[in-house]
């Protein structure tokens, strides 16, 4: 037993020194051996790359104003490049780390048979035991290089001085600062913070009444049209469904025309019936209380088809012996809505509130195309954050309109931060998320 404990032990401590080197030496599986050594020889010969492309991450280049604006060092090219050789490394560490698992693997199997691995073909191992493995490995590169990649690259941004006027590549270098980024935001400079504060609960109050405005009046369209007995029910819902199927640009675009405070088509609708006197207009997106109260009213009217929709779906897949039981127990229409109807509609609809829910805090379309952030507050000159913005908005404005890319990622950083855990968090909760009856 001592034995092959010691020989495991050199199994491990050979496949740690190169890899593939256990299966060589000690399992005779020289072709599998081989294809492992040849992975860890190819990383060699890149490696003085790997090397430059992290020392450039820790350095961001440096300086040279005597060069040409072409031959500087591009600091945004060397973070990308180092974020990706990062990716490159963890992937390559956890080849590594299966090549060492399999050699130990392959010798407790030894161990219990007393027979040596089979030295045919290493591909028929590959199909037979690593499928899973192999199948997921290109989805895996793909998340890896086309999400991972870009976010922590996002991320890194919001520790680095990365704005205009003075740190743009290929014209000047940006630099590491630490945390002096989110110490500004959150408290360092006091217009930078107010204007945070004011945009995120204003984000947070926009997320919460597009969701339940929405959800709730589709879901009662959705039972009146679902009970109703009238032939022309189909009539109505295609009507109801047609703000859905408008591109939500469009629709956006025709609203703020609509809603115009000069020449809008409803202002001038009102002082041609008398309703508002001559020259006198209401500042629907020029107000900045009013422009949020017409934000929520226009999604309203953009997002009910989409629950109408999704919850007429639900209501089918309710059972009428349900309804008949309660008319029988005598329920009037509300009890039968309130203990029926919404809590199964509920349990089946639940994730999606909370999708519903996310999405709207990051509804660009929604607010860009009606107000455009508008209308202009105090601090929107020095922060570009206006009455009606919310976080994503914000950060257009700060990347396309300030250039100030290091607070705009300090901003989707704690997007991030926020969403993704009470995300995870609140789906993991649901009963329907769950195995389990109801």
């Amino acid at each position: 037993m001592n034995g092959n404990t010691h020989n495991r032990s050199k199994v491990l401590i050979a496949s740690l020194a190169f890899m593939g080197l256990g299966h060589i030496i000690y399992l005779k599986q020289y072709l599998k051996g081989a294809l492992f050594a040849l992975i860890e020889i190819v990383m060699i010969i890149f490696s003085p790359r790997v090397v430059t492309a992290l020392y450039h991450l820790v350095t961001l280049g440096d300086p040279r104003p005597d060069l040409p604006i072409r031959q500087r060092d591009n600091s945004v090219f060397m973070l990308i490049d180092g974020v990706m050789m990062l990716a490159v490394l963890g992937i390559y560490l956890a080849v590594y780390l299966i090549t060492v698992r399999s050699a130990l693997r392959e010798w407790d199997g030894y161990t219990v048979s007393g027979r040596m691995p089979r030295r045919g073909n290493p591909f028929d191992a590959l199909i037979n035991k690593a499928f899973p493995i192999l199948g997921l490995s290109p989805a895996v590169l793909l998340v890896v290089f086309f999400v991972i990649v870009p976010l922590v690259f996002s991320a890194l941004v919001a520790f680095t001085n990365y704005s205009t006027p003075d740190h743009i590549p290929p014209n000047n270098t940006i630099d590491w600062v630490g945390l002096q980024n989110f110490s500004a935001m959150f408290g360092g400079e006091k217009i930078w913070t107010g204007a945070l504060g004011r945009v995120a609960l204003w984000t947070l109050v926009w997320g919460a009444l597009a969701t339940a405005t929405c959800y709730f009046g589709g879901t009662i369209l959705a039972v009146v049209l679902h009970e109703s007995k009238l032939k022309l029910i189909p009539a109505f819902r295609t009507i109801f469904i047609l703000p859905y199927a408008v591109p939500g640009v469009v629709s956006m675009l025709v609203w703020q025309n609509l809603l115009n405070g000069s020449f809008g088509t409803i202002n001038r609708t009102l002082t041609a019936l008398g309703l508002l006197q001559a020259g006198a207009v209401i500042p629907w997106l020029s107000s900045q209380w009013l422009a949020k109260f017409t934000c929520v009213l226009v999604n309203f009217w953009a997002g009910v088809p989409y629950f109408m929709l999704l919850v007429t779906g639900t209501l089918t897949a309710i059972p009428r012996d349900m309804y008949e039981a309660s008319s029988i127990d005598g329920a009037n229409k509300w009890q039968t809505f309130t203990k029926i109807t919404l809590p199964l509609v509920l349990y089946q609809t639940m994730p999606l509130i909370i999708m519903s829910f996310t999405f709207n805090i990051n509804n660009f379309g929604a607010i860009f195309f009606l107000t455009g952030g508008g209308p202009i507050v105090a601090d929107s000159t020095a922060t570009s954050a206006a009455g009606t913005d919310i976080l994503v908005t914000w950060i257009y404005k700060l990347t396309v309109t300030l250039m100030d890319y290091k607070y705009a990622s300090v901003l989707a950083v704690m997007i991030f931060v926020v969403l993704a855990p009470f995300a995870v968090f609140n789906f993991r909760r649901t009963k329907s998320f769950k195995e389990g009856r109801l």
